[in-house]
């Protein structure tokens, strides 16, 4: 099954040319497979009253890969021809050598129809996203008389990818993104506070200019410049923590989800490397990695292996039960794919990666679990963080939380970060609520240098004995 209209080989390349080079230069390997992409990408930046940056982008080009054990010779370029194409398989074939290897099998090579599969910003003038930026200018500004800074930008992308595989298969797939983000800053007795808010996924640009989208994603972004405003510095030490739904996610991303990446674990680099069939995490957690999601900014038609996304459970009620796996990783683990091989683009070889990781709710009214914490945060909002995969230990700044003292949620708090690590982390879980949601669509995952749009979600949870970095004992 194929989407959209993309085909590289319309009038660039001949497809049966092209399968006999691919054909060639995968004697012998284990896997391998030639992925094609067409990609434009748009953006605007509105900034202090004016048009800061405008930017339009068009690529295209492919990668030819051939997999040998461990060993992957990658070679692409730009130019989508047949003497392109050979000088990259003379490349790649030198990871495979003389070996006799045998093939895998083919990837059910089908796509799952999950979103649209035209240009984001089709039928959309120029003008009117000028104009649009410029209405949420004044809008917000309009708001509080406190705002002294407004940044909004708009952005829209469409990746078009093809992968043939040497046994003849063509599959394509035709990924919108589109994606709003508003900043705000606030000014009061010379202090200044900022909030931000954003979102978006595969999904029209027109839907995010509609001011029922808008509105509310600029008062919310005030609203956290403004409780931000009203902060006191954030305390430090060892206490428990209640985490909000959705966005904080993030850490459960970072902290838990790349070390339950395949790679990492066939080679024993991960906190979670040998442990599957025990426990990891307190009863009653699950965490789940799901491409299938419609529309949202992680799902994949296929992933870029050419295989079809999946919902997979990698801890169910706290044991370990799988890992995410590329087509590579997979063979070498003696496991199945799942659909998580991705790339950045054409010009990257293939990992394992994360598409919208979450944790399913729980059965606690998180209103309930708020009055139990006796002493701790409650952290509603994250921004940057460090991970090493090897321990799962993390380093988490929030960019909106909250002191709270027997039950009640008082001063919003600044300065605050969290410290720990993602095994002790799930091990101390203590209640989860039955809240869950999925970030509003403004997840990129980096890794190995590659970055790829991701989802993350999460219900309220209670953890118990974070470390807690502040500047007031």
């Amino acid at each position: 099954m194929t989407l959209g209209t993309f085909d590289p080989f319309a009038s660039h390349l001949d497809r049966s040319h092209a399968l006999a080079i691919l054909q060639k230069a995968l004697a012998g390997a284990d896997d391998g497979e030639l992925f094609l992409e067409r990609s434009v990408s748009e953006s605007l930046v509105f900034d202090d009253g004016r048009l800061r940056n405008s930017g339009y982008n068009a690529t295209q080009g492919f990668g030819l890969r051939a997999v040998r054990g461990e060993v992957t010779g990658y070679a692409h370029a730009t130019e989508l021809s047949e003497q392109a194409l050979r000088r990259a398989a003379e490349t790649a074939r030198l990871a495979v050598g003389a070996g006799g290897g045998t093939l895998a099998k083919a990837p059910p090579m089908t796509v799952t129809p999950l979103y649209m599969d035209a240009d984001p910003a089709q039928g959309i003038a120029f003008a009117d996203r000028i104009a649009l930026l410029r209405e949420i200018d004044d809008h917000a500004r309009s708001r509080d008389p406190r705002v002294v800074q407004v940044t909004v930008s708009l952005a829209s992308s469409l990746q078009e990818v093809a992968i043939l595989r040497p046994e003849g298969q063509l599959v394509t797939d035709i990924r919108p993104m589109a994606r709003l983000n508003v900043g705000v800053i606030v000014e009061n007795n010379d202090r200044r506070e900022s909030g931000s808010f954003g979102g978006g996924g595969r999904v029209s640009l027109s839907g995010l200019m509609d001011p029922a989208y808008w509105r509310p994603a600029v008062d919310e972004a005030l609203r956290i410049a403004l409780v931000n405003l009203r902060s006191v510095p954030a305390p430090a030490g060892v206490m428990d923590v209640v985490l909000g739904p959705g966005w904080p996610g993030i850490l459960l991303h970072e902290a838990v989800g790349h070390g339950l990446e395949g790679d990492f674990n066939r080679k024993k680099a991960s906190a979670f490397a040998g442990l599957l069939g025990q426990r990891v995490a307190a009863p009653g957690v699950t965490v789940v990695d799901d491409g299938t999601i419609p529309d949202r900014r992680g799902s994949i038609g296929i992933d870029d292996e050419g295989t079809p996304p999946a919902r997979n459970v990698l801890i169910e009620d706290g044991i370990l039960v799988g890992y995410m796996q590329d087509r590579q990783n997979a063979r070498l683990m003696g496991v199945e794919p799942t659909g998580n091989g991705r790339r950045q683009s054409f010009a990257h070889a293939p990992m394992p990666r994360m598409t919208n990781t979450y944790m399913p709710g729980g059965d606690a009214d998180p209103a309930a679990i708020l009055a139990d914490l006796r002493d701790g945060i409650y952290a509603v909002g994250f921004g940057g963080g460090q991970v090493d995969i090897t321990n799962g230990k993390f380093v988490f700044s929030c960019t909106e939380a909250y002191r709270v003292r027997n039950g009640v949620v008082g001063d919003p708090i600044r300065g605050a970060t969290l410290i720990g690590d993602g095994a002790t982390a799930l091990q101390q879980i203590r209640a989860i609520g039955n809240d869950m949601a999925l970030d509003p669509g403004i997840g990129n995952c980096g890794k190995q240098g590659q970055w790829v749009p991701v989802g993350v979600g999460q219900p309220t949870l209670l953890i118990g004995g974070l470390t807690v970095g502040g500047s007031a004992a």
